[in-house]
Order: C-alpha cells, then sequence, then structure tokens
C-alpha cells in the first residue's frame, strides 16, 4: 500500500483546521482568566488590629475588648430579658429598644471575638468567605442601627408633634412591622458590596489592618482597578449614613419647633425631657462616624474612632435607658430590693438555725 505526502497547501489547510479547532475547544486565555487564576494564591486573610502596637500591649488589649464584649452583651441581653418578663414593658417605645439591643448584641458578636483570638492566641487567620460573611454582618448591622435610629426619632417625632394621635398611630403591631421592616431592608445595601467583594480578584497582601474585615480594607487589597465598585460602595454607605441622618435632624427640628410653641416652661422640660435619651444615643451614633468621614487621619488613629463609634454604643444605650427610663429604673430597684430581701431571710434562718 503507497503513501503520498502532502502537499505544502494541504499542510497549509490541515494546520489552519487544527488551529480552529483549538480555538473553539479552548479559547485564549484574557487578563480576566489570568486574575482568576491568581484568586488561588489568596484563600484566607489575617486580621492585623493595630498596626503599630506592640506585641508587649497584646493581652490588655484582648483583655479590655473581651470585657467590652461581656459587658455589652450582658447589658443589652438584660433589656431583652426585662421586656419579655414584664409585661409593662411591651409598649411601642420599648419595642425599639429591644431591636437596638438586639443589634448591638449581633454586632458585638460578630466583630470582637476574631480580634480578641487576634491578641490573646495571637490567631488572626480568618478564611476568605468567612471574611466576607463577617464584612456583610457588620454592615449590615450598622445599617440596622440607622434605620431604628430614624424609627426611634419618628416614634418621638410622633409623640411629641401629635401627642392625642400617638396610641392610635403608633401601637405595638406598627412598631413591630417597621421594625421588622428594617431589619430585612438592612440587608440591600451591604448584600451589593459583599457580592461586588465576593467577585474581586486578590492575588497580593492578605493582611486586613483593622480588628475587623469592612469594606474600604478588603477592597484595597484586590488586584486590578476598583473603582467603579469603591465609588458603588461610598454611595451606598453615604446613603445609608446621611439620608436617615438627615431626616432625624429634620424630626428632631420639628420637635423643637412644637416644643417651642407650648406656653408651660413645665411643659417644655417634660416633652424634651421624653427625647433626650433617644437625642444622646443618636449622638453617639452619628457624630463619630461623621468626623471619621469627613477627615483625614492615619490608619491607627482611624481604627480607634471605628472602635470608639461601634462599640460604644452597645456598651451606654442599656445605661441610658436604665437611668433615663423610669419604668426599667423601678423594675430594676424593684428586682434588686426582692434579691436583698430573700438574701436577709435566708441569712435570718441560717442564724436561727
Amino acid at each position: 500500500m503507497a503513501f503520498t505526502l502532502p502537499g505544502p497547501t494541504t499542510l497549509v489547510n490541515i494546520r489552519l483546521h487544527c488551529r480552529r479547532q483549538q480555538t473553539s475547544m479552548s479559547p485564549a486565555p484574557s487578563l480576566s482568566m489570568a486574575q482568576r487564576n491568581l484568586t488561588s494564591v489568596v484563600t484566607e486573610f489575617v486580621i492585623i488590629g493595630f498596626p503599630g502596637m506592640d506585641s508587649k500591649y497584646y493581652s490588655l488589649m484582648a483583655t479590655g475588648f473581651f470585657i467590652i464584649y461581656v459587658t455589652a452583651v450582658a447589658e443589652n441581653c438584660l433589656l431583652v430579658v426585662l421586656f419579655v418578663l414584664q409585661p409593662s414593658l411591651q409598649k411601642p417605645m420599648y419595642i425599639i429598644m429591644v431591636s437596638l439591643a438586639l443589634s448591638d448584641i449581633g454586632f458585638c458578636t460578630v466583630a470582637l471575638p476574631k480580634v480578641i483570638a487576634r491578641y490573646w492566641f495571637d490567631d488572626g487567620t480568618i478564611s476568605f468567605h468567612v471574611c466576607l460573611f463577617q464584612k456583610q454582618m457588620v454592615h449590615y448591622f450598622g445599617t440596622l442601627t440607622s434605620l431604628i435610629m430614624l424609627i426611634m426619632a419618628l416614634d418621638r417625632y410622633t409623640a411629641i408633634c401629635f401627642p392625642l394621635r400617638y396610641p392610635a398611630l403608633m401601637t405595638k403591631r406598627v412598631m413591630g412591622f417597621l421594625n421588622g421592616f428594617a431589619w430585612v431592608m438592612a440587608l440591600i445595601c451591604p448584600g451589593v458590596t459583599t457580592i461586588q467583594s465576593s467577585q474581586m480578584y486578590f492575588c497580593g497582601s492578605n493582611q486586613i489592618l483593622h480588628c475587623f474585615c469592612d469594606t474600604v480594607t478588603i477592597n484595597r487589597l484586590a488586584c486590578g482597578d476598583i473603582s467603579k465598585q469603591s465609588t458603588v460602595a461610598l454611595a451606598l454607605s453615604s446613603f445609608v449614613l446621611m439620608v436617615p441622618f438627615s431626616l432625624i435632624m429634620l424630626s428632631y427640628a420639628l420637635i423643637i419647633i412644637a416644643v417651642l410653641r407650648i406656653a408651660s416652661m413645665q411643659g417644655r422640660l417634660k416633652a424634651i425631657s421624653t427625647c433626650s435619651t433617644q437625642f444622646f444615643v443618636i449622638g453617639t451614633y452619628y457624630i463619630p462616624r461623621l468626623f471619621v468621614y469627613m477627615s483625614t487621619i492615619n490608619t491607627d488613629a482611624r481604627i480607634g474612632l471605628v472602635l470608639i463609634y461601634s462599640l460604644l454604643p452597645p456598651l451606654v444605650n442599656p445605661l441610658i435607658y436604665c437611668f433615663r427610663t423610669t419604668e426599667i429604673k423601678n423594675i430594676l430597684l424593684k428586682l434588686f430590693c426582692q434579691r436583698h430581701a430573700v438574701s436577709q431571710e435566708i441569712t435570718v434562718s441560717a442564724v436561727s438555725s
């Protein structure tokens, strides 16, 4: 059987045919494909905390974070338990307090345990997906708190400007719906930035220069151009912060106008006292945030301010409610007196026996 060698034209046709098959089977790698291959390099991040802190202060820092975490969770859990056990507290205003307490418990539980482990056990490693989850929940609870603050201001506006209609407008059902709506809607903006971060390519440093994962620190580690994603994240964070804050300021401006129209000084003071607690809580939440967004400071100072405005409200809010709200204060005093009386009876019976 004789074999004939293919001619030049046949060889060219064979080569073109093979190239077409290779092109159809495996397209040429693009820049995004090359970047996608690099994502396997970064599978976990490392929580650094304060970059400029000396290692000899690590135990002190971990102890401080642990005390803050336990105190904040205990105080807010106390409010939730009192609300559940005391029927007299199951009112619209206290539904807001409980919703805020649950949000504070959630934020502290998501943000603090990992940074405590980082400083106590030198374990700052966090997987890529867990970091994204932490980032989502940190911004979720921040957004939720902002919406709860808005509901709080709306409640005080209705109580002072429409006192006769307040019982009909702000029922437990309405307040429960508003808070439930806030818990659901708070997922949207953080969800958008989390989806964006999950689609970015990380091929360089994996060090989170913060005490927890957030959008800014994660996006800084991404490879390639992320200007579009950064613009979207900035727009969403500004919307979440400024829109509720503007509406809150508007409501309190209307409250001040309504208070000034009250003839008696005693009536004015009573109206102001009803919203002073909420005003202080809102101030501790928004003022430090606005300062951080509007100022240019170094990394350690920025982290410190973020921790202050993130952890101060969960710590002080329950104390403010306990000392400023007459019903809660009376319930705590009653419980304390009952416990003291029981302990005295036990002591007397033990001595007599």
